[in-house]
C-alpha cells in the first residue's frame, strides 16, 4: 500500500510546475490501472505494510477515489482557461486523494479517524476557495461543524475501545462484541451525519449548491461513502446492541428517504435536486447496513460504488449546462435538446442509471437492499416502493424539464459539447454499467 502512497506524495511537486494540469491527470489514471491490477485476497487484508492494508471493501472504494479525482481534473478545465490558482487546485486534489487513500486503507481505527477528519480540510478549501456564491462561507461552516460535532464522541469511543481491548486494529474487531449504549451511539453518529441520514442532512444540499463542479463530484462520489465504509467497519463489534437499536435508523432512513424524494420535486436548482436525490439513495444504504444481514452489507457496498459514479456524472452534466448558460435554474435550463441533442443522450443514460435501470450497479445494489429490508420486516416494503417510484419520478422530472420545452428567450449564443466532456461522461457511465459483469467480486467477500 505504501508504494501508491509514495507515488501520490511524489506527484505533489508536479502540481506546482507550469503546464502540468493534464500530466497530473494522466498519472492519476495510470496509477488507477496499476492499482486495479493489485492482487488482493478476497477474505482477508492483503498488501499490508505500516498499518495500511486493503481488503475487498477498501479496494473498490480506493479505486473509485482515484478514478473520481482524475475525472475532477477533466471536469475543471474552466479553471485552467482562466488560470485561477490552478497549482493550488491541483495540490488540493492530490492532498485530498492522499487523505482518502489513507482513510480507506488504514487498519488502525485511530488512523482511520485522523484521515477521515483530514479529508474535510481540502474539501472545505474547494468549496470556500472555488465556489460561486458568497453563501459558500456558510455552506463550508455547515459542512465543518455538522461533521466535527458528531466526530468528537467517535474519537472518545476509539479511546475507550483502546482502553478496554488494548488495540484498535480493525481486523481483530470480529472477536469482540461490545454491548454498551453510549459507545454504540458515539461510534455511529459520526458516520450517520457523514452519510447523511435524514434530520442531519442539511449540510449536504448547501455544500453541493455552493461547491464548484470538482467539489460536488468528490462530495457525491467519495465523501458520502466514508460514512458507509465506517459503518461497515464498526458494526462488526456492535452486533448485540445493534439488534436492540438499529430499527430506529432504518425507520428514520426509510421515512426520511420518502420525504426527501418528495422534496426533490420542489427544487428549482439542478444541483440541489441531484443533492437531495443523493440523500434519498444514501438512506437506502444506511437502512441496508442496519439490517446487519448479508444482503444488506453487499447491497449497501454495491449501491455506494454505483451511486458514486452516477451522482458524480450528473453533477458533471449540471456543470456542462452551467458553463453554457451561467445558471443552474430549471426555468432557464430548458429545451436543451434543441442545442445539444447528443448531450441529451448522456442526460438520459445517467438519469436512467440514477433511477436504477438495468444494467447499472444501482439496480444490483437496490435489488440486494430491497431483499435485505423486506426479509427484515415486510412492512418496509411500502416505503421501499414509494422511494423507488419517486426516484424514477424525480429523475424523469429533471430529464424532461431540462431537455424538452421551449428554450429560454434570453439565450443568444451557444457552443456545442466538446470531446473532453463526452469522454468524461463516458468514463462515468461505462464503469457504472460494465461493472455489473464482475458483480461476483462484490458478492464473495464474506
Amino acid at each position: 500500500m505504501m508504494k501508491f502512497l509514495f507515488m501520490m506524495i511524489f506527484m505533489i511537486p508536479l502540481c506546482f510546475k507550469k503546464k502540468m494540469f493534464w500530466m497530473v491527470q494522466m498519472l492519476l489514471f495510470f496509477m488507477m490501472f496499476m492499482f486495479m491490477n493489485l492482487s488482493i485476497s478476497l477474505n482477508n487484508f492483503s498488501n499490508v505494510g505500516y498499518m495500511f492494508g486493503c481488503d475487498i471493501i477498501s479496494f473498490g472504494l480506493i479505486l473509485l477515489s482515484i478514478w473520481i479525482c482524475g475525472l475532477m481534473l477533466m471536469a475543471s478545465e474552466n479553471l485552467l482557461k482562466i488560470n485561477f490558482y490552478v497549482n493550488f487546485f491541483l495540490f488540493n486534489i492530490m492532498f485530498l486523494l492522499i487523505m482518502l487513500y489513507m482513510t480507506f486503507s488504514a487498519m488502525n481505527l485511530f488512523m482511520f479517524y485522523l484521515f477521515f477528519e483530514g479529508s474535510l480540510i481540502p474539501t472545505l478549501m474547494l468549496i470556500m476557495g472555488y465556489g460561486y456564491q458568497p453563501e459558500r462561507i456558510q455552506a463550508g461552516l455547515y459542512l465543518l461543524f455538522y461533521t466535527l460535532f458528531a466526530s468528537l464522541p467517535f474519537l472518545l469511543g476509539i479511546f475507550f475501545i483502546f482502553n478496554h481491548m488494548g488495540y484498535v486494529i480493525m481486523y481483530f474487531f470480529k472477536f469482540f462484541n461490545l454491548n454498551m449504549y453510549l459507545l454504540y451511539f458515539s461510534m455511529i453518529m459520526a458516520f450517520l451525519v457523514k452519510m447523511p441520514m435524514y434530520f442531519v442532512h442539511l449540510w449536504l444540499p448547501k455544500a453541493h449548491v455552493e461547491a464548484p463542479v470538482s467539489g460536488s463530484m468528490i462530495l457525491a462520489g467519495i465523501m458520502l461513502k466514508l460514512g458507509g465504509y465506517g459503518l461497515l467497519r464498526v458494526m462488526i463489534f456492535l452486533q448485540q446492541i445493534g439488534l436492540k437499536f438499529n430499527f430506529m435508523w432504518v425507520i428514520i432512513s426509510l421515512v426520511g428517504g420518502f420525504y426527501v424524494s418528495l422534496n426533490c420535486f420542489c427544487q428549482v436548482d439542478i444541483k440541489s435536486l441531484i443533492a437531495y436525490s443523493s440523500v434519498a439513495h444514501m438512506s437506502l444504504v444506511i437502512s441496508g447496513i442496519m439490517t446487519m444481514s448479508y444482503w444488506g452489507y453487499l447491497g449497501s457496498y454495491v449501491l455506494m460504488i454505483g451511486h458514486g459514479l452516477c451522482s458524480s456524472g450528473m453533477f458533471c452534466l449540471a456543470n456542462i449546462n452551467y458553463e453554457r448558460l451561467h445558471s443552474r435554474s430549471l426555468f432557464i435550463n430548458k429545451g436543451m435538446m434543441n442545442f445539444i441533442p447528443s448531450l441529451s443522450l448522456w442526460w438520459f443514460l445517467l438519469m436512467s442509471s440514477n433511477m436504477a435501470a438495468p444494467p447499472s450497479l444501482n439496480l444490483m445494489g437496490e435489488i440486494m437492499l430491497i431483499n435485505s429490508l423486506v426479509s427484515w420486516c415486510w412492512f418496509s416494503m411500502i416505503f421501499l416502493m414509494l422511494i423507488s417510484f419517486f426516484s424514477a419520478g424525480y429523475s424523469l422530472y429533471l430529464y424532461s424539464y431540462t431537455q424538452h420545452g421551449k428554450f429560454y428567450s434570453g439565450l443568444y449564443s451557444f457552443y456545442m459539447g466538446v470531446s473532453r466532456e463526452y469522454l468524461m461522461l463516458l468514463l462515468h457511465w461505462l464503469p457504472l454499467n460494465i461493472l455489473i459483469m464482475k458483480i461476483d467480486y462484490s458478492m464473495i467477500w464474506f
